[in-house]
């Protein structure tokens, strides 16, 4: 137990350190509030050296602050002249421990940049250069009035010279751009070149962004924008197809791929109106390929007449009406065989019923004529490629149908009749919806444009609605007679005009020098030439055709029987043949020549008709060409006609 003298002692020694503590509560209150009527002092000592910096009608530009007992100057002065004034006047002011210059001057800033960055919900940083013209303060006014009331400014942007004219109204317009942007955005601008990047809070502030930006100020362009659209956890895209067009509906990654999804609509609507109302998210996997879901997309599409292929989830689903009833396995095997990488097979719920509209397009092209869409049965689809090849030389038939029910009656007999049309055309195309087949292309003629519509009616069949637009192609410009003489020459000079024993069908070699001789006709209107065939020579047989030889033998008796016996008597001298023996064999021989030079004639004539009817084809008018003499044995002959 301690002692009552030493509880005392400690007792006094703990009263006399605790009478201490309100002391040191003045000394410390007697100090700050010294502290702060010295700083006080001090600036207010140094506010009239800064209002002296401030020019006529503008703000100044020295800044005073305090650190401890630091006088910090900051600024950017006119020129080092008056920095050094300043300086001066700040170093002779009572107080301040010592002066920290921090003042700049005023440089030609080329290129002249600023920046406004969003670093907060409601804080922006703005750094580079400020026309030197407007005060800080102004600048701030314009960027939070622009911004919004309550956004605080950040600004360490210098004064400098060789701004832009309306630096005011640019800054405001980038500034007004940076709510719609996630912190980190930011809006800078290079004398007059603008530029944003960042990331949209949203889809309509995406949207809001880009239509801002297609119209900056006048005096103005737009630069890089690197706007990241939103990221979307349900990301979709709907492609659906409806009697009466394509609509897409959902989300794409970028302006790239919209593009890509509307040349995909256009091309299944074929003429129809699109309804875009896609908009740009993120949210699609980095594994999926935007263009090749679209790929997979369309081609599914195709197979549908109405309905819809969705991408969800991350997987491709199709339902509707299929186009036909092998279109359904189709589906299945394309979702199974056919996704990009990333993307899961969905489900297909499709159902087959007659089309409506029937649809089925000839298309003739320099290269081929592609029949396509929809016919009835296998009788039809041949009677429409034999409809043609039967008028058609060169041009391959490439036949694309697929079978469906719903055609509508004479179908065969009214794309029979288009075909025949189709082929007097140079380019066009025979289009049935229903009961309506439309003639359209070009021709060489101008006559034949203007018959076209008479024609198609004629040939329709009836309760059919026909509908031509034929147009007269352009005629290239005119040669002289000279030339045209010597294109004629140059086309025939080296070309293999000869045609196979015993046939009048065209070779390859041929083409060549009758297109030169039908575009010459073109340019030519004054030209007119006359094509021969020639006969094929004495003696010359044709291979001998695919048949059995018990075919052939009528024939080979027939030659045996012309009545070799005389000669062969005459030979050894058995017995001369009496006159009317002499006479049946002379009349004999006779028909055999004559029978022979018919048939040289014939095939000599089938020969010039084939060529005429060729150039024809190519484009020659019927008066440009005709057909000359038949020649004997050779080449078929080109002459020029007066």
């Amino acid at each position: 137990m301690p002692q009552p003298e030493t509880s005392a002692r400690a007792l006094r020694r703990a009263g006399w350190l605790l009478g201490l503590l309100p002391l040191a509560g003045i000394w410390v209150g007697t100090a700050l509030w010294s502290a702060h009527r010295l700083s006080a002092r001090i600036l207010a000592a140094g506010e009239g050296i800064v209002s002296r910096t401030a020019p006529e009608h503008g703000e100044p530009w020295l800044r005073l602050s305090l650190s401890g007992r630091d006088l910090i100057a900051e600024g950017e002065a006119p020129d080092a002249g008056r920095r050094a004034i300043v300086l001066a006047e700040l170093g002779v002011l009572e107080g301040p421990r010592r002066i920290v210059s921090e003042i700049g001057l005023v440089e030609t800033a080329a290129p002249f940049q600023w920046a406004a960055t969003r670093v907060g919900p409601a804080s922006v940083a703005l750094e580079g250069h400020r026309p030197v013209e407007i005060g800080r303060r102004a600048l701030e006014v314009e960027v939070t009035g622009a911004i919004g009331t309550g956004t605080q400014v950040r600004d360490a942007a210098r004064a400098a010279r060789g701004a832009p004219p309306d630096f005011a109204a640019a800054a405001a317009f980038l500034a007004a751009r940076l709510p719609g942007l996630a912190p980190g955005g930011r809006a800078t601008l290079t004398d007059t070149v603008l530029a944003v990047s960042g990331e949209a809070v949203d889809l309509t502030a995406y949207d809001s962004l880009r239509t801002a930006l297609a119209r900056p100020p006048e005096g103005f362009s737009v630069g890089k924008v690197e706007i990241l659209p939103p990221r979307i956890a349900d990301y979709r895209l709907t492609l659906t197809r409806t009697g009466t067009g394509v609509a897409l509906t959902g989300y794409v990654p970028s302006e790239a791929a919209r593009q890509a999804a509307l040349a995909t609509a256009t091309a299944l609507g074929d003429g129809s109106p699109v309804d875009d109302r896609l908009q740009t998210a993120r949210g699609l996997p980095e594994a999926v390929d935007p263009r090749a879901l679209l790929d997979l997309m369309g081609r599914a599409a195709a197979l549908i007449q109405s309905g819809e292929v969705t991408y969800s989830g991350g997987a491709v689903s199709i339902r509707g009406d299929a186009i036909d009833p092998q279109a359904i396995p189709e589906a299945e095997a394309l979702l199974r065989d056919g996704r990009p990488g990333g993307v899961a097979a969905g489900t297909v719920a499709l159902s087959a019923r007659p089309l409506s509209p029937y649809r089925v397009s000839l298309r003739r092209t320099s290269d081929a004529v592609t029949v396509s869409g929809h016919v009835p049965d296998e009788e039809t689809r041949r009677r429409i490629v034999a409809a043609l090849r039967q008028r058609l030389y060169r041009e391959p038939v490439l036949d694309r149908t697929r079978l469906a029910d719903g055609a509508p009656p004479n179908l065969a007999a009214a794309l029979e009749a288009g075909a025949g049309l189709l082929t007097t055309l140079a380019s066009g195309e025979v289009a049935v919806n229903d009961r309506r087949l439309t003639l359209s292309g070009e021709t060489l003629y101008r006559e034949a444009a203007t018959r076209a519509p008479a024609r198609l009616a004629a040939v329709l069949p009836a309760g059919w609605e026909g509908r031509a637009e034929v147009a007269a192609r352009d005629p290239e410009d005119r040669r002289d007679a000279e030339t045209c003489r010597r294109g004629v020459a140059a086309a025939t000079a080296t070309a293999d005009l000869r045609f196979p024993v015993g046939s009048a069908s065209l070779t390859a070699a041929f083409y060549p020098a009758l297109d030169a001789l039908a575009a010459l006709g073109k340019v030519c209107p004054d030209l007119h030439v006359a094509v021969s065939g020639p006969a094929d020579p004495p003696g010359a047989k044709a291979p001998p055709p695919e048949k059995p030889p018990q075919a052939e033998k009528p024939a080979d008796a027939a030659k045996s029987s012309a009545k070799p016996a005389p000669k062969k008597a005459a030979k050894a001298g058995e017995r001369k043949p009496d006159a009317k023996e002499a006479e049946d064999a002379s009349a004999a021989e006779a028909k055999a020549k004559a029978r022979a030079e018919d048939e040289a004639s014939g095939l000599a004539r089938q020969r010039t008709n084939a060529l005429v009817e060729y150039l024809l084809q190519a484009g020659m008018r019927p008066g440009q060409v005709t057909a000359g003499p038949d020649l004997g044995a050779g080449p078929a002959a080109v002459a020029l006609l007066p």
